[in-house]
C-alpha cells in the first residue's frame, strides 16, 4: 500500500529530449545555404551544449518536398525545409494530427521565369507542346505564382490555366534542357544560381519573377517540425532556431566564406566564388527568420481550393517566438 502510494504521488519525470537530431539539407542552392553553414560549423551542437544538452546532428542529402514531408511524418527527419506552398500543404493536411508548424523562415529571394526569346516571349503566349520547367507541378512556388497570375488576369475559373504547360524537372536538368535548345522546354522557373547562369547567354531573358507577382520580397525557404516534437524537445528546437539565426548572421558578415561553403555543397565546381558572392550581394537575396508573404500564399491557396483551411494569422503557421514578429 505504501509502495503504491509512493508511486502515485511521485513527481512526473519529464521525458528526456532527443540526443540525435536528423535534418535533411534540402534541394540545395542559395535557399538552403544556412543549413550548410549550420552543418559545417556545428552550430546546433554549440547551442544545444549551451542549453546543457549533448546532441549529435545527422545531416542527409535528401531533397524535394514530397520526400522530406514523408520523412518528417515517419520520424526519419525531425526538421525539414521547403518553400511556402509545400509547407502550407503539409500544415493543412496535419492540423488534426501531428500539426506541422514552421520555426522560422530561412531565406527570401525571387524565382525567375527565364526563356529563350526566339521561342517564348510571354507566359500568355505559350501554346501546344511547349513546356515550362518547374520543380514540382501544381504545388511548387512557380506553379502557385502562375496560378496567381492567371487568376488575376483571367479570373478565378482560369487559375490553373498554365498547369498543363508545366513539367517537373530539377534545376540542373532544366538548365541543360533550356540552354541546349530543347524544342519542348521553352522556359524555366529558376532560382539562384541557375537563373544567373541562364541569363549570361544573350539569347535568354527573364519574362517574369515571383516577387513581381507577390508584390514584394517573399519567403523562399522555411524550416518546420511537428508540434509534438517541438513540445517534447523545447531546448533542442530553441538550439536549432539559434543556430539558424547565427548561420544567417555569418552569411551577412562574410559572404566570401559563405560562397565557398555553398560552392563546396554543390560539388566544388560549376561556379566561381566571385559569381556566388555577386548573387549574395544582390539586394533580392535575403536571409531572415521573419516570414514574408507566407500568409498571402496561404490565403490564395485556400481560395482556389488547394488548402482546406485558411491561415488566419502567423500564429496558425509558426511557433510563437519573437523572431517571427512583424512578418506576414
Amino acid at each position: 500500500m505504501i509502495a503504491a502510494l509512493a508511486i502515485a504521488t511521485a513527481p512526473v519525470v519529464a521525458r528526456a529530449e532527443v540526443t540525435e537530431l536528423k535534418i535533411p539539407l534540402g534541394a540545395g542552392g542559395f535557399g538552403f545555404l544556412p543549413l550548410h553553414m549550420m552543418q559545417k560549423y556545428n552550430l546546433i551542437e554549440k547551442y544545444a551544449e549551451e542549453a546543457g544538452l549533448k546532441v549529435t546532428v545527422t545531416w542527409s542529402s535528401m531533397g524535394g518536398p514530397a520526400v522530406m514531408n514523408d520523412a518528417l511524418l515517419s520520424g526519419s527527419a525531425h526538421f525539414i525545409s521547403a518553400g511556402p506552398p509545400a509547407f502550407l500543404t503539409l500544415w493543412d493536411r496535419t492540423r488534426s494530427n501531428v500539426a506541422v508548424k514552421s520555426i522560422a523562415a530561412i531565406s527570401s529571394m525571387p524565382m525567375r521565369l527565364n526563356a529563350r526569346v526566339a521561342q517564348f516571349k510571354s507566359l500568355d503566349e505559350i501554346t501546344g507542346a511547349q513546356k515550362i520547367a518547374v520543380t514540382a507541378v501544381k504545388v511548387s512556388i512557380p506553379s502557385i505564382i502562375m496560378q496567381m497570375y492567371a487568376e488575376k488576369k483571367y479570373g478565378r475559373d482560369a487559375a490553373f490555366r498554365f498547369d498543363p504547360s508545366t513539367v517537373s524537372m530539377a534545376h540542373p536538368d532544366a538548365l541543360i534542357a533550356l540552354t541546349s535548345g530543347n524544342s519542348e522546354i521553352v522556359g524555366h522557373w529558376a532560382s539562384a544560381p541557375f537563373d544567373q547562369r541562364e541569363l549570361k547567354d544573350p539569347a535568354f531573358r527573364t519574362i517574369m519573377n515571383s516577387d513581381d507577382v507577390m508584390g514584394g520580397s517573399t519567403t523562399f525557404t522555411m524550416m518546420s517540425t511537428t508540434t509534438r516534437f517541438q513540445s517534447e524537445n523545447p531546448k533542442v528546437t530553441a538550439a536549432v532556431l539559434k543556430a539558424l539565426k547565427q548561420a544567417q548572421q555569418m552569411i551577412a558578415e562574410d559572404k566570401r566564406n559563405a560562397a565557398a561553403v555553398l560552392l563546396e555543397s554543390m560539388g566544388g565546381k560549376g561556379w566561381s566564388v566571385d559569381e556566388l558572392v555577386a548573387i549574395l550581394n544582390d539586394p533580392g537575396t535575403k536571409y531572415t527568420l521573419r516570414p514574408e508573404n507566407v500568409l498571402k500564399y496561404g490565403t490564395f491557396m485556400n481560395e482556389i481550393g488547394s488548402l482546406k483551411n485558411k491561415p488566419a494569422s502567423l500564429s496558425d503557421l509558426f511557433f510563437d517566438t519573437p523572431e517571427i514578429a512583424g512578418g506576414n
